[in-house]
Parts: C-alpha cells; structure tokens; sequence
C-alpha cells in the first residue's frame, strides 16, 4: 500500500545466495505484458525500453532489491513483476522472479453533516441531515449515522451516494437522514465513514439538538 502522490516501494524478494554481483545480472521490473518499469542492464540502468511514464520516476535499491516508484498515482495501481536474469556464458537464464500487488489509499476529509432544513425545527417535524466526505481512495465500505439520547444510542445505515471524479479518480460520498425531531431529550447524531478493516472509520463533529 502507497499513499497517493507518495513513494511507493515494490519488493523483489531476491535472497541472492550466490552472492551474484549486479554486473552479471539483467534485472527489470514491468507491469502487465509490456510496460518496463526500471531495467538494470550489466550493473548499469537502461532506458531504451522503459514505459514513458516510468521515466524518471524509479530508483532500485540494490541492497534491498526494492524499487521505488515516486509519486505513485491511482493510474499506478495494480501488479508488479520483477524478474532477476544471469548472464552467464550466452544467453540470460532466469533465476529469479516475484509479483508486488500496489493498492493506492487516498485521505478522505472529515466526514461533515449539513442541515438540509429551513426555519425553526418544531416537534414531530422531520429534520432532513446529510453527510458527506471527499478526496479519497478507495471506495469507502459504508456510511452510518450514530444517534445517541440519554444513555442510548443507535446505529443507522442508509444508502450512500458515491461519485468520482472523471480526472483525479477520487471519490466522493453522501448519505442522507430523516428523522423525528426528538422532544425534551437532548440528542447528539454523528456520521461515520467506514473505510474498511485496515483503515479504520472516520467519525463527524457531533451535531446536538
């Protein structure tokens, strides 16, 4: 995982054993098919046959056997192969290779509730909330409401509205709540943004009533 515009790092798990010096390997990383990432030809980088848009956005680690792939975009996502090759009297021999799966992760904002409602709340009237966040990847799991009075509070799931931006690939998400405006109870409503196991929830300011 790589934070977006971020330094990604793609491992190619090469124990070396041999103790082969760089000089005698061919060493390049592509994604898919046919796009060359970074070449590491005889100890030297070569760039004949580098994907333009990995043009001077790599650097190996030799010690490491890592590549660091600068500013890593959402264009970037997806699967890495590196593929170790010894050259040794003829033609090169495979001797090793090894796939890195990159996932990009965008910071979503603050989740934010808006008043969609006119005028002074009454009793056993509906006040109409929405929530939104923005700026993100990946596309968030789920949005929920927390409505807490007295000693109790609830949990509401309502549908959530998702776009992405044609350009930037970064989402944006909204869910709306009606509820029953509550009498003589003091009442506080939060939004959560659920963003998945590993990234946790994002939680709103509280709105009281």
């Amino acid at each position: 995982k790589s934070f977006l515009n971020h330094t990604a790092f793609l491992s190619c798990s090469f124990p070396n054993s041999q103790k082969i010096g760089l000089q005698d390997l061919r060493v390049f990383w592509q994604k898919g098919a046919d796009e060359v990432v970074h070449e590491v030809y005889y100890g030297h980088e070569k760039h004949d046959n580098l994907s333009p848009k990995y043009v001077n956005r790599t650097k190996m680690d030799t010690d490491k056997w890592t590549l660091q792939l600068l500013n890593a975009g959402i264009v970037d996502e997806g699967v890495y192969k590196c593929i170790v090759q010894h050259i040794d009297k003829g033609s090169p021999k495979l001797i090793h290779s090894a796939e890195s799966l990159l996932h990009i992760i965008a910071n979503y904002s603050q989740p934010e509730i808006e008043w969609l409602h006119d005028g002074e709340l009454k009793p056993k009237e509906y006040l109409n909330l929405s929530c939104s966040s923005s700026g993100g990847y990946p596309e968030p799991k789920q949005m929920s409401w927390l409505i807490s009075y007295e000693n109790k509070t609830q949990s509401f799931i309502h549908h959530m509205d998702v776009s992405q931006d044609a350009l930037t690939k970064l989402y944006k998400v909204t869910s709306k709540l009606d509820i029953l405006v509550p009498t003589n109870t003091p009442t506080n409503i939060s939004c959560l943004l659920h963003l998945g196991e590993q990234l946790g929830s994002l939680v709103s300011v509280p709105l009281g009533i």
